[in-house]
C-alpha cells in the first residue's frame, strides 16, 4: 500500500539518516536566485502564542543568514478557523506575484482538515512545493493533584475527574489527545474555538483547563517551567516512530511513557484493533511531518533549490544540533526527497482510518463533515 510504502521511507530516514536525493537542479553549484534588500513574509495560520509561532521564530532569523542576500525573514500570524484561513490564502497566492519572498509555515492543524474533507478547505497541498519538514512530539499534562492520582502508567483512577481542555477544534491537531483520553475512559470535555495551542497553556495556568497537550517547542518553552515550579506534572508523551513503524520513547523526553505504555497499562484501553489504527495513522499524518515550510503554486526550480540549500547550510551549522534542542527538541529537520516523503505521509492517511474519526466526529461532538 502507498501509505505504509511511504512510511516505511519516512522511517527509515529517521532512524538511519539515509542520505538524500536532491535533482541536478538542487545540486547546481550557488544559489538559484538572489534576494538581497528584499523582505520574506512568512506566513503562520495561527497565533503568536503556539508552537507553530516558537518553531518559525527559531528558524527566521537563521534562514535570513542563510539565503542569498541575506533578506530579512519576517514572520506574520494569520490565524483563524483552526488555521484553514490562512492556509486557504495562501492558495491563492502565486510565486509570481511574490518572486521567491512568501512562504508558508503549515501544521497538523492544517493537513487534519485536509485530510478529513472539512469543506472549509479551499487548500491543495499539491500544488505547494515543500522546502522543509520539521518533525515533532507532543505532550500531555496534569495539575499536580490530578497526577497523584496515576498509578505508574495506569491512568485509570482519573476517571472520576471532569477535565475541562481548551481545544481548536475535534478536526485540528488536537484530535489526537482528544481521541487518545476517551480511549483510556476519561471524561474530558473541551472548549472549542481557541486559536492556538499557547492559549489552551494559557487557560490552564489561569485554572480554566485541568488538562492539556502541547507540540514539544511549547512544551520546552511554555510547560516546563510550570513543571519547575510544580504547578504542571507530565502524563505522557505521543512517541516517536522506530524504522518499522512501532511507536517508541520521544527522544526529546526519553523518560516519559508514551501514550501506547499508558494505554497498554489502563484497563480497558487496547493497542489494536479500529480505533487505535485510526489514532496510529492521525498520529503519523500530524507529528513526523508537523510542521512543514512551502513555497506557493508556480514556484520556479532555482527558488525552490535556493531555500532547500538555505535549510541545508542552516542544518549543517556546527552549533545546530546545541541551539535546537531547547527550542524544538530532538526530530528530524527534513529537506530534498526527505521533505517530499514527509509530505506524502502527513497528507494520506488510509480511507479506513479517515472512516473512523469521521464517525467519531459525528457521534462525540456532533462534527458533520458532509
Amino acid at each position: 500500500m502507498k501509505y505504509k510504502t511511504n512510511l516505511r521511507k519516512l522511517t527509515a530516514s529517521i532512524a538511519f539518516g539515509a542520505a538524500m536525493l536532491f535533482s541536478s537542479q538542487a545540486m547546481a553549484d550557488g544559489h538559484g536566485i538572489n534576494l538581497e534588500g528584499k523582505t520574506i513574509e512568512w506566513i503562520i495560520p495561527f497565533s503568536e502564542t503556539g508552537g507553530s509561532a516558537k518553531w518559525a521564530n527559531f528558524y527566521a532569523p537563521l534562514l535570513s543568514e542563510a539565503l542569498p542576500g541575506e533578506p530579512t525573514v519576517v514572520v506574520k500570524f494569520m490565524p483563524g478557523a483552526g488555521s484553514t484561513k490562512g492556509a486557504n490564502w495562501f492558495q491563492e497566492q502565486s510565486y509570481d506575484d511574490s518572486n521567491g519572498t512568501l512562504i508558508f509555515g503549515s501544521s497538523g492543524s492544517t493537513q487534519f482538515p485536509y485530510l478529513l474533507g472539512d469543506p472549509r478547505v479551499r487548500y491543495e497541498y499539491n500544488d505547494w512545493n515543500v522546502v522543509l519538514a520539521s518533525g515533532t512530539g507532543g505532550v500531555a499534562y496534569l495539575p499536580p493533584d490530578q497526577a497523584a492520582k496515576l498509578d505508574g502508567p495506569d491512568a485509570s483512577n482519573l476517571r472520576d475527574t471532569d477535565f475541562i481542555y481548551g481545544s481548536q477544534g475535534a478536526t485540528r491537531l488536537d484530535l489526537v489527545p482528544l481521541l487518545a483520553w476517551e480511549m483510556l475512559g476519561l471524561n474530558v470535555e473541551p472548549v472549542f474555538g481557541i486559536k492556538g495551542r499557547g492559549d489552551g497553556r494559557l487557560m490552564f495556568e489561569r485554572g480554566e483547563a485541568n488538562i492539556d497537550y502541547q507540540t514539544s517547542s511549547s512544551y520546552l518553552k511554555g510547560v516546563v517551567p510550570l513543571v519547575e515550579e510544580g504547578s504542571a506534572v507530565p502524563m505522557m508523551s505521543w512517541g516517536a516512530l522506530d524504522a518499522d513503524g512501532g511507536i517508541v520513547r520521544d527522544p526529546t523526553f526519553p523518560d516519559m511513557p508514551t501514550f501506547k505504555e499508558v494505554c497498554s497499562a489502563t484497563p480497558g484501553c487496547e493497542t489494536s484493533g479500529p480505533q487505535w489504527d485510526a489514532w496510529k495513522a492521525f498520529f503519523i499524518a500530524g507529528f513526523p511531518a508537523q510542521k512543514m515550510v512551502f513555497l506557493p503554486a508556480g514556484a520556479s526550480k532555482d527558488a525552490i533549490a535556493t531555500y532547500t540549500k538555505a535549510f541545508d547550510a542552516i542544518k549543517a551549522r556546527g552549533d545546530f544540533a546545541e541551539i535546537s534542542a531547547g527550542r524544538l527538541g530532538v526530530y528530524p529537520q527534513m529537506t530534498g526527497q526527505e521533505a517530499t516523503a514527509a509530505l506524502q505521509l502527513a497528507t494520506n492517511v488510509p480511507q479506513s482510518a479517515k472512516d473512523f474519526v469521521t464517525n467519531w466526529l459525528q457521534e462525540r461532538y456532533g462534527v458533520s463533515l458532509n
